[in-house]
């Protein structure tokens, strides 16, 4: 024990920002974290824990969690321990004890002042540097600029009065005796009066974030975020989105959540937001994003740093703050000496801030400097917080075959909790053998937290793993459509016809593919005001094809604009833009470029729901122009027909439009499913049908339709997963199978059957995910004949899966496929060697039914 203790309501040093109760509060974040790492050592010990990386070196983001608000939305990579404790701490009632929380950066404080209204929202900061600055150095000789709403509470805020126990209920008994009789009695204050010693219990909100955490570790069903599905931090009334392990894919989403931020903002001035189920925000909210040090080499890292700075040098907004976490190995690999400082500095556009870890005063300082910064410019920073790391990179890991003893022994040397305990009691708040006992105390605590979780209930069948994975409510979609034009016809009809230049589709004649397309998206902008239409081109240029013409001129560049080039960046402001609860409709120029940034919607895209249990979600209907028959173009330029890659991403819908009719219904249908439920949607565009008008003969325009008048699209919705059947002659003898192009070309084909005596049954997927199987199986039956017609390859293609669900469903009749070739689409005439014809589908039927 301190021979003289010190006033905790009082700086915990001179200048410093916090109190010494705050301190002490923090450094019981730092532990309950380690000793979650511990804990999850024990229960992986004996087979009961299924998620051992650490937290452990890293505790020093206590501190960055403090500096912030508990309503800026957080992305957390997986050794964000202590962040969380405090971040639910923030978040607790104030009954719960905690000092980290005050009105004045509480969710009821006043906001700090935002970005000057004299200054342009779209302008350049005059007053910043794009130089790198490094705190550090500056402190000396300037003052820090600091949030007034994000300080941390005065001392008076600290409690006064012991506290007995935590909250009953918690199961997790807390001893309560108020004082220490053994107090020596020179133990003074710095006014003078021996203090009795107080012993603090333990947040209550600590230990229910450990209760989280620990369950998660045994993938509990209880456990609140992910219910058992996978360990991470997050939670939605804690305003942490939950992020996948994948290194640094949760980076683009960030910059996307900070765009909307600020598009959600200039909403919310002009009255609009209004109208919009937002997330709950603030409009000076901040986006945090952590990452380790390895990460920054990662692509995903790279696209958002690009992303950020780029819009940050053409005067758009992005109030992000990225921390990296520094602890020098990725794995077994250590990051070269000072490689990740000279890369953060260098990012153009993204300001630069540095703290040590282990010093929890100053990297509060710092971090609220940073997140201070980013507040007042609606600029992105980042935060260069030097960790070290202890207990391996996973629990299996042995350390010793990759590093040496002296390096072990430094980390060790380095370690978070002992700095922040050295701090307690050379300032006078606690003793050593205090801090040893509380580090006990906390120890204990969480390993009767684990044995209690041991025995909740895990996730017991394949329905209940998958209930959050895609929700489909079909019933209120198709409500959405018909609200849809009934307010098109009805209220919304002055303002749609103005938005048409006074000449509506309906009233335009037949239209091709893109055209409808284009006709869709105006009525969608119309429909939903949270909508945002956004890609390479599609705004000045109206899209590579034309499809987004005139779009940005009817509803403004604030709802249909370009982005830059980089598909990673514009499925990462999509996903940001859904999880701020805007529709957004971002297009990829070519499958073929999809490939490239697939994993934002692998990972990212179709997983929200599945990591929150529905309590977050990212709508967003992805526009791709693609498959092949785009005659001179090879796939590595344009052309490409795989979506294997797509099709087996749990929960995605995919769409294939072939017809300009249907494309128009489709596209209503995943964005009203979208807006609904949350869903992802894939909107495939075959490009080589954009443009086409005839089907049998040069001429005939029958490949062109009329567009649907708002009320007729209930009657003409087109649900997902429904397919489409033409009758061809007696539509008696063979089913063709097909999507996309393959539906004009078996049209085709069936109408020269229909010459020789056979008669066909056409059936256009048109949804590739999920399949019509109900269709399918009905119209296989229909004839016993199955010939199944995929433009896309034959190994990985859509035929496997459509004989599949043949083969799933008992089908007994006659089956043969016509597929592409496994190859890459070559350039020029030479496409035709791989791809299916009109002659390939006549001979497939001819052959099948010669059977």
């Amino acid at each position: 024990m301190p021979r003289h203790r010190t006033d905790p309501a009082q700086p915990v040093a001179e200048g410093a920002a916090l109190t010494g109760a705050q301190l002490l509060e923090l450094f019981d974040a730092q532990v309950t974290s380690r000793q979650l790492d511990l804990a999850g050592r024990w229960l992986r010990s004996f087979g009961e824990g299924y998620h051992t990386i650490s937290s452990a070196g890293h505790e020093g983001n206590a501190a960055v969690a403090a500096a912030l608000r508990p309503t800026d939305p957080a992305l957390l990579h997986y050794r964000s321990g202590a962040f969380y404790c405090v971040r639910a701490a923030q978040a607790a009632e104030p009954a719960t004890g905690s000092v980290l929380l005050t009105p004045d950066n509480g969710p009821d404080g006043a906001p700090a002042p935002p970005a000057d209204p004299a200054e342009p929202d779209d302008a350049p900061d005059p007053a910043s540097s794009a130089d790198p600055v490094d705190p550090a150095a500056d402190n000396a000789s300037t003052g820090r600029e600091t949030d007034d709403d994000q300080a941390v509470p005065s001392a008076e805020a600290a409690p006064a009065d012991p506290v007995v126990a935590n909250e009953p209920g918690d199961g997790v008994p807390v001893e309560t005796d108020a004082t220490d009789s053994t107090a020596p009695a020179g133990d003074e204050v710095a006014g003078g009066a021996r203090p009795a010693m107080v012993r603090r219990p333990v947040v209550s909100a600590y230990t229910e974030a450990a209760r989280d955490v620990l369950r998660g570790m045994v993938a509990s069903r209880e456990e609140p975020t992910a219910g058992g599905r996978h360990k991470a931090f997050g939670r939605a009334d804690l305003t942490v989105v939950p992020t996948t392990s994948t290194a640094a894919s949760h980076l683009p989403r960030a910059v996307g959540m900070g765009l909307a931020v600020e598009r959600l903002r200039r909403l919310d001035a002009r009255g609009v937001a209004a109208h919009v189920d937002v997330a709950p925000w603030a409009p000076d909210a901040i986006v945090v994003c952590s990452f380790g040090d390895a990460a920054i080499n990662h692509a995903d890292a790279t696209a958002a740093f690009n992303t950020a700075g780029w819009y940050d040098h053409t005067g758009l907004r992005i109030p992000v703050l990225f921390v990296c976490e520094d602890n020098g190995l990725g794995g077994s690999l250590r990051s070269p000496q000072g490689w990740v400082a000279t890369a953060l500095r260098a990012k153009p556009g993204i300001r630069y801030f540095a703290a040590d870890g282990a010093d929890l005063v100053a990297t509060y300082e710092v971090a609220r400097e940073a997140a201070a910064w980013v507040r007042r410019h609606r600029r992105p920073a980042v935060l260069h917080l030097s960790t070290v790391r202890l207990l391996g990179h996973v629990g299996a890991d042995a350390e010793s075959a990759y590093r040496s003893a002296e390096e072990i022994a430094a980390d060790l040397a380095g370690d978070p909790l002992v700095a922040t305990a050295r701090r307690l009691v050379e300032a006078g708040l606690a003793g050593g053998a205090e801090l040893l006992d509380r580090y006990d105390e906390i120890g204990w605590q969480i390993r009767r937290l684990a044995e209690q979780v041991l025995d909740e209930p895990k996730l017991s069948n394949p329905a209940e793993v998958i209930a959050p994975l895609a929700p489909r409510r079909p019933v209120r979609v198709a409500q959405a459509v018909a609200d849809a034009g009934a307010r098109a016809a009805g209220p919304d009809a002055g303002a749609r016809l103005e938005a048409f230049g006074g000449k509506p589709p309906e009233l335009s004649g037949p239209l091709t593919l893109a055209q409808s397309i284009n006709a869709a998206l105006t009525d969608a902008l119309l429909t939903y005001p949270q909508m945002a239409v956004f890609g390479q081109d599609v705004a000045a240029k109206g899209g590579r094809y034309g499809v987004t013409s005139d779009l940005r001129d009817r509803f403004g560049p604030a709802r249909v604009f370009d982005t830059l080039l980089d598909e990673t960046s514009v499925l990462g402001l999509g996903l940001g833009a859904g999880l701020a609860g805007m529709l957004p409709v971002p297009e990829i120029q070519s499958l073929a470029y999809l490939h490239t940034a697939e994993a934002q919607v692998r990972g990212e895209a179709a997983t929200m729901g599945f990591l929150s249990q529905g309590a977050l979600r990212n709508p967003m209907v992805l526009r791709v122009a693609g498959l092949a028959y785009q005659e001179g173009f090879g796939e590595h330029v344009r052309d490409d027909n795989s979506v294997a890659v797509l099709r087996d991403v749990p929960g995605l819908v995919i769409a294939v439009p072939a017809r300009p009719d249907d494309a128009a219904a489709m596209l209503r249908t995943c964005l009203a499913s979208a807006a609904v439920d949350g869903s992802v949607c894939v909107f495939l565009e075959p490009v080589g049908l954009y443009h086409a008008r005839d089907l049998y003969a040069d001429g005939d325009g029958e490949w062109s339709a009329g567009y649907a008048e708002p009320g007729a699209w209930a009657s003409g919705h087109v649900p997902v997963g429904r397919a489409r059947v033409y009758g061809v002659g007696s539509a008696e003898d063979i089913t063709i199978v097909t999507f996309g192009n393959g539906v004009r070309m078996a049209l085709r084909a069936a109408s020269a059957l229909a010459d020789e005596g056979i008669g066909s049954r056409v059936m256009d997927l048109r949804w590739l995910a999920p399949l019509p199987v109900a269709d399918l199986i009905r119209e296989a039956a229909a004839t016993g004949r199955v010939l199944v017609v995929d433009e896309t390859r034959r190994s990985g293609g859509v035929g496997e899966g459509v004989i599949a669900a043949l083969v799933d469903a008992g089908y007994v009749g006659a089956a043969r496929r016509v597929a592409a070739v496994d190859c890459f689409v070559p350039l020029g005439p030479a496409a035709r060697q791989v791809l299916i014809s009109e002659e390939a589908i006549t001979q497939g039927a001819r052959t099948l039914l010669a059977r």
